[in-house]
Formats: C-alpha cells, structure tokens, sequence
C-alpha cells in the first residue's frame, strides 16, 4: 500500500467536523446519514475513496505545495471504520430514538474528528495501533 500525504486525512476531519456540528445543531437526520455514508466509503476503500478525500485530491492538494509528510493508510482507514459505527448509533438514535443516544453518538464522533482537524490527533489511528501492538504481543 503506498503511503498517504497526511494533510488529506486531516482536511476531511475538518469536514466531518463541520457536517456532524451541523448535524448536533439541527438535529439533522439527513445530514448524519450523508456522514454515514461518506465514512462507509473511507471505510470500505480507504480514505482517497471518500467524497472528502476526492475533493481534496481534486480541488485542495493542487493549490497546496508538494507533500512533506506521509502517513500508511491502514490507521486513517480504521478511523473510517470507527466513525462509520458511532455515525450508524447517531443514526439509529435520531430516527428510531432515543434522541439521546443520537446525540451522544454524533457528539462523540464529533469531538475525534476535532481533535484530528484542529490538533492532528486521530484518536481512531491510536486504537489502531494499539490493537496492532496487543494483537502482535498476542499472537
């Protein structure tokens, strides 16, 4: 797998950031559901596979200067998938209720994606690796 410029990744926190506030704010079951589906495809293909990643292979890496850091792609993926499952709680809570759960679950996946845009923290990368170093001692 070839690495990945680690601003990509960030840029689409940054989204998802924005869409899941939107989403808290109006109670939006539409929105997350968009939410859902965006992380299902990082999930599924990686993060270069999501609307977000597109638009910033498109639209933003172009106008940025070239890639000083990269990153492997498994970890970023694994975030997908961990947000993909609180987007699919948040859903669940917000359209068969109760609306708290949906709250929690958005407010949640909301903060890690945050904490990715704003400081560069994926907290879905660190239990990759984490569950990579219990599943290696493990084994």
């Amino acid at each position: 797998m070839d690495d990945i410029d680690v601003r990509g990744p960030r840029f689409g926190a940054a989204v998802t950031a924005v869409v899941l506030a939107a989403a808290l704010i109006s109670g939006s079951a539409w929105l997350l559901a968009w939410q859902t589906f965006a992380f299902a495809l990082g999930a599924a293909g990686g993060v270069g596979r999501s609307p977000y990643g597109w638009v910033f292979r498109r639209v933003v890496r172009p106008r940025l200067g070239p890639p000083t850091e990269f990153e492997s792609p498994r970890p970023p993926r694994f975030a997908q998938s961990v947000g993909l499952v609180f987007a699919l709680v948040g859903l669940a809570g917000f359209t068969l209720g109760p609306e708290w759960l949906g709250l929690t679950a958005t407010g949640a996946a909301l903060a890690a994606a945050f904490l990715n845009a704003v400081f560069g923290y994926c907290l879905g990368c660190e239990m990759y690796l984490l569950v990579r170093r219990v599943t290696v001692r493990a084994g």
